[in-house]
């Protein structure tokens, strides 16, 4: 089988505490044939030194320093500079199993999947929990995967991006780019833009991911919930417009709607000012 390139993106924000670990992770994977793109979006602490350092040990790093202009320019920045032929995210201060890379090219690999989404850990201190939402290993058309997604599509399994393969040509003949003007659920607009254009999603259960809830940092307010809830709205433009474009919106209308209902009762949480990719945007509840 072979081995095509896959870009893995990483945007980099005062993140110096936990970089180490993430980058490690990366580099340990058992897929070869990687690049991983490392962009600091202008931080303040050491971070920047740590990318440098990083790309001077491994040919595989490539680096860019910019000043800061927030997770979506800097992810569209690495959009830019990749020559994967297939697309991975992570977050700085998050981990990749050692075999991530491998399972979800393999599985695009074997079923012909323009995306492939895994299971994950949610980390939260020293409780560690499996979270995933479809079940088994399935390969689904774009309309089933929507009917799937609409049954939570606040999930993080669907909203988030480092659970997730993309074909780097769909995302070029697109033009897709993340929109720099939105801070908030910028990830799950890009997925619901990627989707329009897919065939086949492979769904795989094994967990490829930590996702590590960094304590001390949140805040839940009814002055931030309302803004929440408008940027909710906006976001569910797109949204309700897929199932129309999918021909599913007459018999999901309900569900559909149930996004806007889920801002009140999935456990939304709102992070601190701060301008980090964690700090920058909300956290919804992975329950």
């Amino acid at each position: 089988m072979n081995q095509p390139l896959v870009s893995i993106i990483v945007p980099v924000y005062n993140a110096e505490v936990y970089l180490g670990p993430c980058l490690e992770s990366l580099r340990s994977q058992t897929w070869p044939n990687l690049e991983i793109i490392l962009v600091n979006d202008g931080s303040t602490d050491g971070s920047g030194h740590l990318c440098a350092a990083a790309a001077r040990a491994d040919p595989r790093i490539r680096f860019l320093d910019q000043p800061n202009k927030g997770v979506s320019a800097a992810r569209n920045a690495a959009l830019a500079m990749a020559e994967g032929d297939y697309l991975q995210f992570s977050d700085s201060d998050d981990l990749l199993t050692p075999d991530a890379t491998e399972t979800l090219v393999r599985a695009a690999q074997s079923t012909g999947a323009d995306l492939v989404i895994s299971h994950f850990f949610r980390v939260d201190k020293d409780k560690q929990a499996q979270r995933g939402r479809i079940k088994g290993d399935r390969l689904l058309t774009r309309q089933e995967f929507a009917q799937e997604m609409v049954k939570a599509p606040a999930n993080y399994y669907y909203g988030a991006l480092w659970n997730k393969l993309y074909r780097r040509s769909i995302v070029e003949k697109q033009e897709l780019r993340f929109a720099e003007d939105v801070t908030w659920s910028e990830d799950f607009l890009f997925n619901l833009e990627y989707i329009r254009h897919v065939r086949l999603v492979a769904a795989v259960p094994k967990p490829l991911y930590y996702y590590h809830k960094r304590p001390g940092s949140l805040i839940t307010s009814q002055a931030t919930l309302r803004k929440v809830i408008q940027m909710k709205r906006d976001t569910f433009d797109y949204y309700k417009n897929l199932y129309q474009d999918l021909d599913l919106y007459d018999e999901q209308k309900a569900r559909v709607y149930r996004y806007l209902i889920s801002t009140a009762t999935d456990g939304t949480t709102i992070t601190l000012p701060g301008r980090g990719e964690k700090s920058r945007r909300v956290r919804e509840s992975v329950d």
